[in-house]
């Protein structure tokens, strides 16, 4: 299929490696769809887009993935305007300022929104993937889901909770979920692969908060790689030929690349899409 062709949803599409992936995209002359929070940035940087790409089908959709309630209206809307979805880019994510907060749907923040948000999103939104004959998911990952454990029963981590352990188990459950629905849907026209994007220079790490982290933010920063470059793998993963009909695979630097152990565990893959399931209240149409 032609590039122009093609309709492409990218989260968190209004900053950082989202932006870039969306720029890089737009050129290819995709209809592309931001999704995010921001409405105010959201509609600037869609406007921006239009006139660097000189592609005019790029616009701006309001979406809260910290709230149920607005992905099930941001999918009615989305589905009431497109008939088919060819690529979802699940490229927004957060890491918590140090403090544990909860959702609109009292889920602690991280997990909320970069698993439970993105879980609900996905599969309601399936149909439309489906119905495009040949799509993809993409997820953004993080190379930390090495140092992420799930423990079942308190995901919430109401217990002993660190932004960084939170950050870790989330990017960890974005890399079961990927292989555990790419299993599912194997045969049914839909490739889904998740992605390391590298260390990036982006407002991601513009505000690290306390000593430690400060200390340890000096040090990574001359190691940092510009957005663009971070963006590589991602719009390798939505656009290239060279993947069609890969699926269930975990990418950093454009190749195919081993994730950690622990993110091959098929039972404990079902156990999380099962408490997902429980949480977000939606039934995926694949077992």
């Amino acid at each position: 299929m032609r590039a122009e062709d093609k309709v492409i949803l990218i989260t968190g599409g209004n900053a950082g490696i989202g932006k870039a992936t969306a720029a890089a995209l737009a050129m290819q002359g995709s209809t592309l769809v931001l999704a995010s929070r921001n409405a105010a940035k959201g509609e600037v940087v869609s406007r921006a887009i239009r006139s660097i790409s000189g592609n005019d089908r790029v616009q701006f959709m309001p979406l809260d993935l910290a709230s149920f309630e607005s992905i099930t209206r941001f999918a009615e809307n989305f589905k009431s305007r497109f008939q088919r979805l060819d690529v979802l880019l699940n490229n927004a994510g957060l890491v918590a300022s140090g403090k544990r907060t909860e959702t609109k749907d009292g889920l602690e923040t991280t997990i909320g929104v970069n698993h439970f948000g993105t879980f609900l999103l996905t599969g309601l939104l399936l149909d439309r993937l489906k119905a495009a004959g040949s799509s993809r998911i993409v997820t953004v990952s993080s190379r930390v889901h090495a140092r992420g454990k799930l423990i079942l029963d308190d995901l919430q981590l109401k217990e002993q909770f660190s932004a960084m352990k939170a950050y870790a188990q989330s990017k960890l459950a974005n890399i079961l979920f990927t292989y555990e629905l790419a299993r599912r849907l194997n045969g049914e026209g839909v490739t889904v692969n998740c992605l390391h994007p590298g260390m990036v220079r982006s407002s991601f790490y513009d505000r690290p908060s306390g000593l430690k982290a400060k200390l340890a933010f000096g040090m990574i920063k001359p190691f940092l790689i510009p957005v663009e470059k971070g963006a590589e793998t991602s719009i390798f993963l939505a656009a290239s030929p060279e993947v069609e009909g890969i699926t269930g695979k975990y990418f950093v630097k454009c190749m195919e690349t081993p994730s950690s152990p622990l993110s091959y565990d098929q039972e404990l893959a079902q156990s999380l899409w099962e408490i997902s399931e429980q949480m977000t209240g939606f039934t995926y149409p694949v077992r």
